[in-house]
């Protein structure tokens, strides 16, 4: 018997008999040969997802959020499907290059980038660096004169928009370390001077309001508000500047029970509604895409009365200790009759915070070797996974039409030792 499983999970995500199969692959068999926990990444899912921006947004620009989560071979992944990518260090902007992304196609974040990350960023040819501060301007335009390039910028902006999310996610209101205050005037006086810069060409400005938003009405306020600013430096600089970049921030559902988020096109339709007809419209969606294409496996060690301990935990998927974040798991490797027990799933660490899922039904006679899957594990969970006791970070499998590669290998002891002299 087969049941489709939808909502969070990946699109190709379904039982069969029980046990749960993600791409025409069983959890049992990919256990068996990767070992747990694991991440599953369903390439047809993110794919999908991919093009879904893409047919949203056909005449405006799709940047895939890299700190969601990148890896070289999921740039291959984007570069064939023609997205562009966005990195806010300089190990990411590595990573982007290693899979291949033209540097014209890339645009580097990042609140406080160091003098070396700026240099590699121009030296590279980034399409565009994205200024966060006017001692960052002061230093990007001395660096490209200096080596006799004239970069592209974007001024980032705080458009003072307070969106409906957790505070250590929310990053438009006031009270941020990103960006140039719109109220303040900042915004329009940094736009000023880069335009001053013989050295820099500025080609747009950007906002980003936050992430894990599930409505479209702090969107639509953030665009009225940036059209309002890019009429401000018409006015006060005589400039048209071509490009809006909105950034990204469309939540998704990590359990059955969650709201469903707006599509990508429900949300460019209220962008543009709120936008000049002019203005070339650019997005950056990460954890949209690469959050619900990927699952957490875990195998069971011990249940000790409403605990149940897997292989993982804090390390692996901080998001639960860090803000509370809510997720679902089921047991995957089998069918189980067994009425339910509320338990509470927790990892392996030396934390009583290293909780997964609190308070989830689940089938009264788990025991160990059982796999449980957390569903919408793609997004910030490899990308801000940790050592912490030594743990080494698990492995990310893509699997298609029923085959299964490694693209992020697991770390092994010998990695770990690596680091020390």
């Amino acid at each position: 018997m087969t049941q489709v499983l939808e909502h969070a999970w990946p699109y190709t995500a379904e039982r069969v008999d029980g046990e749960l199969r993600i791409g025409g692959i069983g959890v049992r068999a990919l256990a068996a040969e990767y070992g747990t926990p694991a991440y599953l990444l369903d390439e047809a899912d993110f794919r999908a997802r991919c093009r879904e921006w893409l047919d949203a947004l056909p005449d405006g620009d799709v940047h895939y959020g890299g700190k969601a989560f990148v890896c070289p071979e999921l740039v291959r992944w984007l570069v064939e499907l023609g997205l562009r990518l966005d990195v806010c260090t300089g190990g990411e902007l590595a990573v982007g290059l290693a899979g291949g992304m033209p540097p014209e196609r890339i645009t580097f974040h990042g609140n406080n980038k160091s003098p070396a990350e700026l240099r590699r960023a121009v030296e590279t040819g980034v399409g565009c660096v994205v200024a966060d501060s006017f001692t960052e301007i002061d230093r990007l335009a001395a660096l490209a004169a200096g080596l006799g390039v004239r970069q592209r910028v974007m001024v980032r902006v705080t458009p003072g928009v307070d969106a409906a999310t957790h505070a250590s996610i929310a990053t438009g209101g006031e009270d941020s370390k990103f960006g140039f205050s719109l109220s303040a005037g900042l915004a329009l006086r940094a736009a000023g001077r880069v335009l001053a810069e013989p050295a820099l060409e500025l080609v747009g400005l950007h906002s980003h309001i936050g992430s894990q938003i599930l409505d479209t009405t702090s969107f639509a306020a953030a665009a009225r508000r940036m059209a309002g600013l890019l009429a401000e430096v018409e006015r006060e600089y005589g400039v048209r500047l071509p490009t809006l970049d909105l950034g990204g921030g469309l939540g998704i559902a990590y359990r059955p029970e969650d709201p469903r988020p707006p599509s990508p096109a429900e949300l460019v339709a209220a962008l543009r509604e709120a936008l000049p007809g002019d203005v070339r419209l650019a997005v950056e969606p990460g954890r949209s895409i690469a959050g619900p294409s990927t699952v957490a496996l875990y195998e069971v060690g011990t249940v000790k009365g409403r605990y149940v301990s897997v292989d993982g935990g804090m390390s692996d998927n901080p998001r639960p200790a860090m803000y509370g974040a809510p997720y679902t798991a089921v047991l995957a490797s089998r069918e189980s009759d067994a009425a339910e027990s509320v338990v509470t799933v927790v990892g392996k660490h030396c934390e009583s915070g290293d909780v997964l899922v609190r308070n989830i039904p689940l089938p009264g006679d788990l025991r160990p070797g059982d796999l449980l899957a957390v569903p919408a594990s793609g997004a910030y969970q490899r990308s801000m996974a940790s050592n912490y006791n030594h743990v080494a970070r698990p492995p990310v499998i893509a699997v298609r039409d029923g085959a299964a590669r490694v693209v992020v290998r697991r770390e092994t002891e010998e990695d770990l030792l690596r680091l020390y002299p």
